[in-house]
């Protein structure tokens, strides 16, 4: 089966009907690296009827280089309707020319244009955006641009200081897929095997780009071992060299330390930060705070969870790496993919696999408590989650992996997660000493309906029955996806 269109119904509506508004339109797009802003847009423009287009991938350099690449651009999609520009000035005159004429300009990685030798630039376009604004009726063509630096690009369009503040006529954030369309994407050109669903949910979570690369390289359906030495360690493996590329070419390795560190031991707090780069790069050690701000605010890379109840100002903060490709990448296969020219393949492929085995438990919690979400969002189940409890645990070693509220029906249910089956055995005592405590701490849930519940990949009937005869729901990643 051919590779198809999967999820992104509500954003794709929203861009085809920007697009078929019949005036003119300046769209926002944003999302994260490979998350399918381009494949997201040309779907609209396909949908939408539309074949007057120019795509420009703007180059993170001088203006030189932005001219040319649009000149290259306009060369390829043979634009004619106006001149290739010589400067920054005339290519905001060309934009406009363009979208007068019935053209889909979209402007890749936009953030660029924050860089103090293009800033020039956004005045311009301001300029030809307003003209074109104040003759919107009678336009049909718009601008899209597209950002893959969330923080970069919206402050470009949304700061009060900026030449283009409240220019955008619609913006549409691109998240990850939902695991329904994860799923999907499996029953089509794979299986939906739980072992398989969250090995590739912990690599790759909901990044399309991928999912469409393992199956280009035909192993989305292979075995771990295979789809890693594919992926990641032959001399031409896709996704070894956009980890390379993005880690090294858009972060510019300032931050390797801090966030390998992170990746490795995920839940960490801000003094095991200090410590370790005390100890591997004193010279650094100062800056610590300061690249852990842009690491959380700019790039959206990490993120720092607290006790429930704590304030935001409390020093007993827990960092994880919040995008999940990223996290697997530098805990577990940065180190083998760049020993591959010294060792054997197959033990380094052995070694990276060990490792992601152990990440993913960490990745298993996740994974369930976004199952709970989705399928409470599509009244799918028997729990309907209004919200969860985030990050619980307490100075007496109560912990629980998913705390999920139904506010409405006055219902709690307090799960927990491994992805060995076999250590369940002994989670039903556990679990109930920590909801104990819980609920000594939280009087509000006193009266309501508790529910306790244990999840693994895969259950058998044997361990199924026996944490049902405990007093314990049991489900599995069959269990959970069964209905989406």
């Amino acid at each position: 089966m051919d590779w198809r269109f999967y999820g992104r119904r509500r954003e794709l509506d929203e861009l085809v009907r920007a697009f078929a508004r019949g005036r003119f339109f300046f769209v926002r797009v944003t999302g994260r690296r490979r998350i399918g802003k381009t494949t997201l847009v040309r779907r609209a423009l396909e949908t939408s009827g539309r074949d007057r287009i120019l795509y420009v991938q703007i180059p993170d350099s001088a203006p030189g280089g932005i001219v040319s690449a649009v000149r290259d651009a306009m060369e390829t999609f043979g634009v004619t309707e106006a001149p290739p520009p010589a400067s920054l000035f005339d290519l905001a005159q060309t934009l406009g020319r363009l979208i007068r004429a019935g053209y889909v300009v979209a402007l890749d990685e936009f953030q660029y244009f924050s860089r103090k030798s293009l800033n020039e630039f956004l005045s311009h376009l301001q300029a030809t955006v307003d003209a074109l604004v104040r003759d919107a009726v009678a336009i049909r063509g718009g601008l899209v641009v597209l950002g893959s630096i969330h923080a970069e690009l919206t402050a470009l369009l949304d700061d009060r200081d900026t030449p283009l503040y409240n220019r955008a006529t619609d913006a549409v954030e691109l998240g990850h897929l939902d695991i329904g369309s994860v799923v999907q994407i499996l029953d089509a050109h794979a299986d939906r095997a739980p072992e398989r669903l969250l090995f590739l949910w912990n690599l790759f979570e909901g990044v399309p780009k991928f999912y469409r690369d393992c199956f280009e390289q035909g192993v989305l359906g292979a075995d771990r071992p295979a789809l890693l030495a594919r992926m990641f360690f032959g001399s031409s493996s896709p996704l070894r060299a956009e980890a390379d590329n993005w880690f090294l070419g858009e972060l510019r390795g300032r931050y390797d330390v801090v966030l390998k560190f992170i990746a490795r031991h995920p839940g960490c707090t801000h003094g095991d930060l200090e410590a370790h780069v005390r100890d591997t790069s004193p010279e650094t050690t100062d800056q610590v705070a300061g690249y852990i701000r842009v690491l959380a605010d700019r790039y959206q890379l990490i993120e720092r969870r607290l006790p429930v109840f704590a304030k935001a100002t409390a020093r007993s903060g827990r960092y994880h790496i919040r995008d999940n490709f990223l996290r697997s990448w530098l805990a577990a296969l940065h180190g083998p993919a760049a020993a591959i020219n010294f060792r054997p393949e197959h033990l380094l492929v052995a070694q990276a696999d060990a490792r992601l085995a152990e990440a993913e438990g960490q990745g298993f919690e996740r994974l369930v408590a976004q199952l709970y979400a989705e399928r409470s969002r599509r009244g799918l189940g028997d729990f309907c989650m209004t919200h969860r409890v985030e990050g619980y645990w307490d100075k007496k070693d109560t912990e629980i992996d998913l705390v999920a509220v139904d506010e409405d029906a006055h219902r709690i249910r307090f799960v927990t997660c491994k992805r060995d089956p076999d250590r369940l055995r002994s989670e039903p005592d556990t679990l109930r000493a920590h909801v104990a405590r819980f609920l000594e701490a939280n009087r509000k849930f006193a009266h309501w309906h508790i529910e306790l519940a244990a999840c693994a990949p895969r259950l058998e009937t044997e361990r199924r029955a026996e944490l049902t005869r405990r007093g314990l729901i049991a489900q599995d990643l069959t269990d959970l996806t069964t209905e989406l």
